[in-house]
């Protein structure tokens, strides 16, 4: 009956901290438009998920994220919009697999990493007030640096004429994103995790709100 009813509270706040994801995705404060692509706070709750429910939250998390941003995509279009909805495919069934790896895939990488990173550094005893930040981060650059080094690595060529320019420039402006946009949004979601995931660790705690094997089982 424990179990159970632990099961039902850890799907309860799965469900809770999915519902934000797409509040958050469905508004402003989620999907930031850009120039050329849509800068998002969305991974904050994904990463706090994962500190809080463990990985396996985080993947799922991570992948309501992804949706969010495939729909995102299809229905408000921008330049690099081919590369994460596969209705928005210039290269067939090839180009739409691939845009469901960067728009889903990557997100869900989030969760996971994030998770695991949490239990390891739990696991070597380090303090609340450094592994928070520092899962925030990452978890923040797992999501710059896979989904555009997948555009990179996958759509190089569609990139290039997105933004008119050669394919040789390509590697030099993903560089550029990565730095303008990706470190900036790695530091507030350092900021928040750090505010928000320290009050949240004790309320989870103290509710006994963890999956067998999370982040939190092993504090």
């Amino acid at each position: 009956m424990k179990t159970k009813k632990h099961d039902t509270r850890w799907m309860v706040s799965v469900a809770l901290m999915a519902a934000i994801v797409i509040v958050l995705a469905n508004t402003p404060l989620g999907m930031i438009q850009l120039p050329v692509i849509k800068a998002t706070t969305v991974h904050i709750p994904v990463i706090i998920g994962a500190i809080l429910l463990g990985p396996s939250a985080g993947a799922i998390l991570g992948g309501v994220f992804g949706i969010c941003s495939l729909i995102s995509n299809t229905m408000a279009p921008t330049l690099l919009s081919f590369a994460f909805s596969p209705f928005m495919s210039t290269t067939g069934i090839p180009g739409a697999l691939k845009a469901i790896w960067i728009s889903v895939g990557c997100r869900i990488l989030i969760g996971l990493i994030s998770g695991w990173l949490w239990m390891l550094l739990m696991k070597l005893k380090m303090s609340q007030l450094i592994a928070l930040p520092v899962v925030g981060f990452v978890g923040s650059m797992v999501n710059t640096v896979t989904v555009m080094g997948s555009i990179y690595l996958m759509f190089a060529r569609e990139y290039a004429q997105a933004r008119e320019v050669g394919v040789s420039a390509v590697w030099g402006l993903i560089m550029g994103t990565i730095t303008a946009s990706g470190i900036p949004e790695a530091i507030a979601a350092a900021v928040l995790v750090l505010a928000l995931g320290k009050v949240l660790v004790g309320v989870f705690r103290k509710m006994n709100i963890h999956s067998a094997g999370s982040p939190m089982s092993v504090l």
